[in-house]
């Protein structure tokens, strides 16, 4: 096939107007909403949707702002009104984020006896500290070749799920995790992912443990068996926020703390054997 075949069946880009629209809607936000917020007229907006007033660099940003767009969703706002992008998306082990990844790994390593991991905006696996491992022990080796995605290991029968003890509330916690990332981003590969996740068949009698102090969005119980007995947990999630880079906005730490004295101790031999 020559380029010029090639090119003519590439999908034309979406205008701006689309874009803002299918925005303000997954927001659900009314034009006379989105004006009020951005201090414009319903007019102007509704002419920027349809292509008939072309907005300037200030008003894209701004009502990218209003309607809480994410940094990756601004800069393909930015590009299809015919600007550059404006923030920056580069690797973790990119050495302009040196410090950020240090601090990651800083981070990773100072929770250890305790398991701690990275993730990216899909929930596959970037770094982990010693004592992942052996969360992960036992797992298909399929599900741990090439990138790893956590929340497949946990979730996959042949991954840590049989092993969950309270897996009917993790699957739920992290499903509600997931729809409210679907909702903030609008992104196709979490809504793909979470499909995925539902479909997997689940044990009889999963749903029957219901462990206490849960906290949404802010702690999980978590239990779980291995060769060492049965550890209790409390999961909690931390996301880094900046308005300059893209890939530290969607990076997101997964700690998890002893949820008793028994947890602490097998921990603490596992990270320092005799």
């Amino acid at each position: 096939m020559n380029t010029a075949t090639h090119s003519a069946h590439r999908p034309a880009p979406r205008p701006f107007g689309e874009h803002l629209r299918h925005w303000r809607q997954h927001r659900r936000l009314s034009q006379l909403d989105l004006a009020q917020e951005a201090e414009i007229s319903t007019r102007h907006l509704s002419f920027v949707e349809t292509g008939r007033s072309v907005p300037s660099r200030e008003m894209v940003l701004r009502l990218a702002e209003r309607l809480d767009v994410p940094l990756r969703e601004r800069n393909a706002l930015l590009v299809a009104a015919g600007y550059a992008p404006m923030y920056r998306e580069r690797p973790l082990d990119d050495p302009a984020l040196s410090a950020a990844r240090q601090a990651v790994e800083l981070i990773l390593k100072s929770h250890e006896p305790y398991p701690a991991l990275a993730v990216d905006r899909h929930w596959n696996l970037l770094a982990g500290n010693a004592m992942l491992p052996h969360l992960m022990a036992g797992a298909d080796l399929e599900l741990l070749q090439g990138q790893i995605n956590v929340l497949r290991l946990s979730l996959h029968p042949k991954g840590l799920a049989p092993r969950i003890v309270n897996l009917g509330q993790w699957r739920n916690h992290l499903f509600e995790r997931l729809r409210q990332q679907i909702h903030a981003t609008g992104d196709s590969v979490l809504q793909a992912l979470l499909e995925e996740l539902r479909a997997y068949p689940v044990p009889e009698g999963a749903g029957d443990t219901h462990l206490d102090g849960e906290l949404l969005g802010v702690a999980m119980p978590f239990k779980f068996q291995t060769q060492y007995g049965v550890l209790n947990f409390i999961s909690t999630t931390t996301v880094f926020g900046t308005p300059i880079d893209v890939t530290l906005q969607e990076l997101a730490l997964e700690t998890f703390f002893p949820a008793d004295a028994m947890t602490g101790d097998v921990l603490r031999k596992l990270m320092s054997p005799a």
